[in-house]
């Protein structure tokens, strides 16, 4: 079976209170624009925080990169390409593309990665993938 890429886009506007005295966004907030892709991921696709949580599941980050190329200044569109990259661990990965102000143009701001893992009500480790989350994947074609 072929998998198909589950993708999603998010548009952010940069505004003034996330720039530095040079008008660019601040390193920090590109891991902010990431979590704003992850939270309309899991919105569009059935996949959201309190669908976990409603499970008794945390999903906290254990990993996450950001590659800079150009900035991005106050004003400008974010652009945040958010996709889902299934694995056979009881993980969530994900993979993150950031253009500036249209995806017409195609100018890159920005790439990351993120890696959260499972825990149970006590924080305990997961280490095999929750029912609901293997159903999921099902629903959408990945198993």
């Amino acid at each position: 079976m072929i998998k198909k890429d589950i993708i999603v886009f998010t548009e952010s506007r940069i505004r003034f209170n996330e720039v530095d005295s040079m008008g660019i966004l601040w390193h920090g907030h590109y891991i902010k624009l990431f979590e704003d892709g992850r939270e309309a991921f899991g919105e569009e696709h059935g996949l959201s925080y309190y669908d976990f949580y409603n499970q008794g599941i945390y999903t906290p980050l254990v990993h996450i990169s950001c590659d800079y190329k150009l900035p991005l200044e106050y004003g400008d569109t974010a652009i945040i390409e958010t996709k889902y990259i299934d694995c056979d661990a009881a993980k969530l990965k994900f993979e993150y593309t950031i253009y500036k102000n249209s995806l017409e143009k195609k100018v890159i701001v920005s790439t990351g990665k993120s890696v959260q893992v499972f825990l149970n009500e006590n924080r305990e480790l997961i280490l095999s993938s929750p029912q609901f989350f293997i159903d999921w994947k099902k629903k959408m074609k990945l198993l």
